[in-house]
């Protein structure tokens, strides 16, 4: 099914199912769609959000250095993400080269001017998630003196962002493999050291993925990696590196944490075109599979305290096996089963359905 064959269906369901409401207050469900900045006619993507109750979609934007303002082909994506985020609401995560980071002044005044002219373009947007996954090398290289800089961009963005656009939520960002709790000490460290008297974040972003797709939601690690089971490792780490400080935990002054990302790949059906290349996941899981465990992931969060927003990884497969399967919809537009589970789990959690009692 194409895209346009996704609207037809999407507004026939409409008419036998009472309009989704957004998912709030409480857990706020999203998910992960940078399609929305490619798409010339956004329609499809946006009736696909409001048939699934979506309370927010996150989109990834490019920075390159020494860049201040949006210039050719990155001004009709910022175009079209702001038209959108007057229907939806947007959550930015702005990332530039993993070899060039912001490790200077200059930098770093240049990366966080250009988020501010973002948000001067976009005046429904107030989520910005500072960087992508920075203790990671994928993202950000060199890892050494890693914490230190970041730190130092998170003041800096905080400071120029809250006075650009007051109100503003400023984001930080981790990755769940990648030792975030010696990540976390290190950047607390940084903060202490540099005698700053404000926060530097809003809310703590934590990308939650499972160490594969076959793993429950639940699954706790007594050390290494932090994942969705091990939220009480997760806010230990943080009160750790932050107790004492000007830079207020979850759990106070409207901190929390989000799952910026999560999700679990599924196997695409025996004979389904749409897809190429070779899976890079070890344990993919069933369709049903990925439903079920969706639907966890929600349940947990939801009952998890200090946690404000989950958003699925992503809206629609990757072609590429080499990249994630881990949507709602097929590479093909067609409903996986995991786009009722989400559907389901969204109202449950709006119209407070959700029960949090021991199974």
């Amino acid at each position: 099914m194409k895209l346009r064959q996704l609207l037809t269906l999407i507004v026939l369901a409409a008419v036998a199912i009472p309009p989704s409401a957004t998912a709030a207050p409480g857990l706020l469900l999203g998910v992960d769609d940078d399609s929305l900045k490619w798409a010339a006619r956004p329609a499809p993507l946006l009736n696909a959000y409001a048939e699934l109750g979506l309370g927010a979609v996150r989109v990834a934007l490019d920075w390159q250095p020494g860049q201040l303002v949006p210039s050719g082909s990155d001004r009709v994506e910022i175009n079209r993400v702001a038209a959108a985020s007057t229907r939806i609401r947007i959550v930015l995560a702005v990332a530039g080269p993993a070899d060039q980071p912001p490790l200077d002044p200059a930098s770093r005044s240049a990366y966080c001017g250009y988020v501010a002219n973002l948000l001067r373009r976009m005046p429904s947007v107030r989520d910005v998630a500072i960087w992508m996954e920075p203790n990671s090398s994928v993202f950000w290289r060199p890892q050494a003196g890693a914490p230190a800089a970041y730190e130092a961009l998170l003041a800096t963005c905080w400071d120029v962002l809250h006075a650009a656009r007051p109100g503003v939520n400023v984001i930080a960002s981790s990755a769940p493999h990648a030792k975030p709790a010696e990540w976390y000490a290190a950047l607390g460290a940084a903060y202490r050291a540099s005698g700053r008297t404000l926060p530097i974040f809003d809310t703590v972003g934590h990308n939650a993925y499972p160490q594969s797709s076959s793993e429950a939601p639940d699954a706790p690690h007594a050390k290494g990696p932090i994942d969705e089971g091990d939220l009480g490792r997760l806010l230990g780490a943080l009160s750790a590196a932050f107790a004492g400080t000007a830079q207020p935990l979850p759990g106070h002054d409207g901190v929390s944490v989000w799952y910026l990302e999560d999700g679990f790949q599924s196997t695409p059906p025996p004979g389904l075109g749409g897809y190429s290349g070779t899976e890079n996941e070890r344990h993919p899981v069933s369709e049903e599979e990925q439903a079920a465990l969706l639907s966890a992931a929600v349940r947990l969060a939801y009952c998890q305290p200090d946690v404000g927003a989950f958003f699925n990884f992503e809206l629609r497969d990757d072609p590429s096996l080499s990249g994630w399967q881990s949507g709602l919809l097929r590479a093909d537009w067609t409903l996986k089963p995991a786009y009722t589970a989400y559907l389901d789990a969204i109202r449950a959690a709006v119209t407070g359905a959700i029960s949090c009692a021991p199974r």
